[in-house]
């Protein structure tokens, strides 16, 4: 069985609480459960799997906490890793950027050796105008919207873990 890490940036507390419905769902301990800030290679190279978070402020920007920690990813050997992507966006208030930091995490590490899985999210039950985290017509990760479908969140995130290969 795949060792799962979880790493999240959250702001407010909305990505850091759906982490922890994933651990959940998957039934992963708490201890497996990161706030970003603390990503080392050490903690990294304990997994398998690395299922990472973001929120998306202002722009279409990523959560503060992942600048350093994208760093850090980027210079490791992830040839070895899978990695699977989630983010909490608002769809009515940025729907022109909405989930974007799902986008810029996926960018900034499709050339680290990493595979990626559950990348094959279908966009038609969604509500937006714009997303840098769309490829081929599907998100590259996991788009939450708590904001106006806080009542999908539990639906698409179990369907998600099915595409995880788990």
């Amino acid at each position: 069985m795949k060792k799962i890490g979880i790493f999240y940036g959250s702001s407010t507390g909305t990505t850091e609480g759906v982490a922890k419905v994933i651990a959940e769902k998957l039934n992963v301990s708490a201890d497996n459960v990161f706030d970003v800030s603390r990503l080392s290679e050490e903690l990294v190279n304990q997994y398998d799997l690395l299922i990472l978070g973001t929120s998306t402020w202002g722009d279409g920007e990523l959560q503060d906490d992942w600048y350093d920690a994208l760093k850090q990813l980027k210079k490791m050997d992830l040839s070895t890793k899978e990695v699977a992507l989630f983010g909490c966006g608002d769809s009515d208030s940025y729907s022109d950027t909405f989930c974007d930091g799902i986008g810029i995490l996926y960018e900034e590490l499709k050339h680290s050796g990493c595979v990626f899985v559950g990348n094959h999210v279908p966009v038609s039950d969604y509500r937006y105008s714009s997303s840098v985290s769309v490829k081929d017509g599907c998100f590259v990760g996991l788009p939450i919207d708590e904001m106006n479908e806080s009542s999908k969140t539990e639906e698409r995130i179990v369907n998600w873990i099915k595409d995880l290969g788990i």
